[in-house]
């Protein structure tokens, strides 16, 4: 590739600053994985949150039964535990 000198490791990341919309989705996720692996310590769970102005999208596969986590309430407490309790914000927990 070109101007990258053989040897030399390159490191990238991405920071977000407090109240972007990347950041609530990733609190989302973790607590999905929080709820499923509280019911089930062997929990397999791929989620992945998207959201804008007031919508949430989950979006994944868990092994717990669906009856035995309620995800809508647990990413409507994220987001007023968050501070988006609000439709002036955005997003109304």
């Amino acid at each position: 590739m070109e101007g990258y000198k053989k040897g030399h490791l390159y490191f990238a990341s991405e920071s977000v600053g407090e109240g972007h919309p990347d950041k609530l989705c990733d609190q989302i996720s973790d607590g999905i994985v929080d709820a499923c692996i509280k019911v089930d310590p062997r929990a397999r769970v791929a989620m992945e949150t998207a959201t804008k102005t007031g919508m949430i999208v989950l979006l994944g596969e868990v092994s717990v039964d669906r009856t035995q986590v309620n995800f809508e309430e647990v990413a409507r407490r994220v987001c007023k535990d968050v501070g988006f309790n609000s439709e002036d914000v955005g997003l109304d927990g």
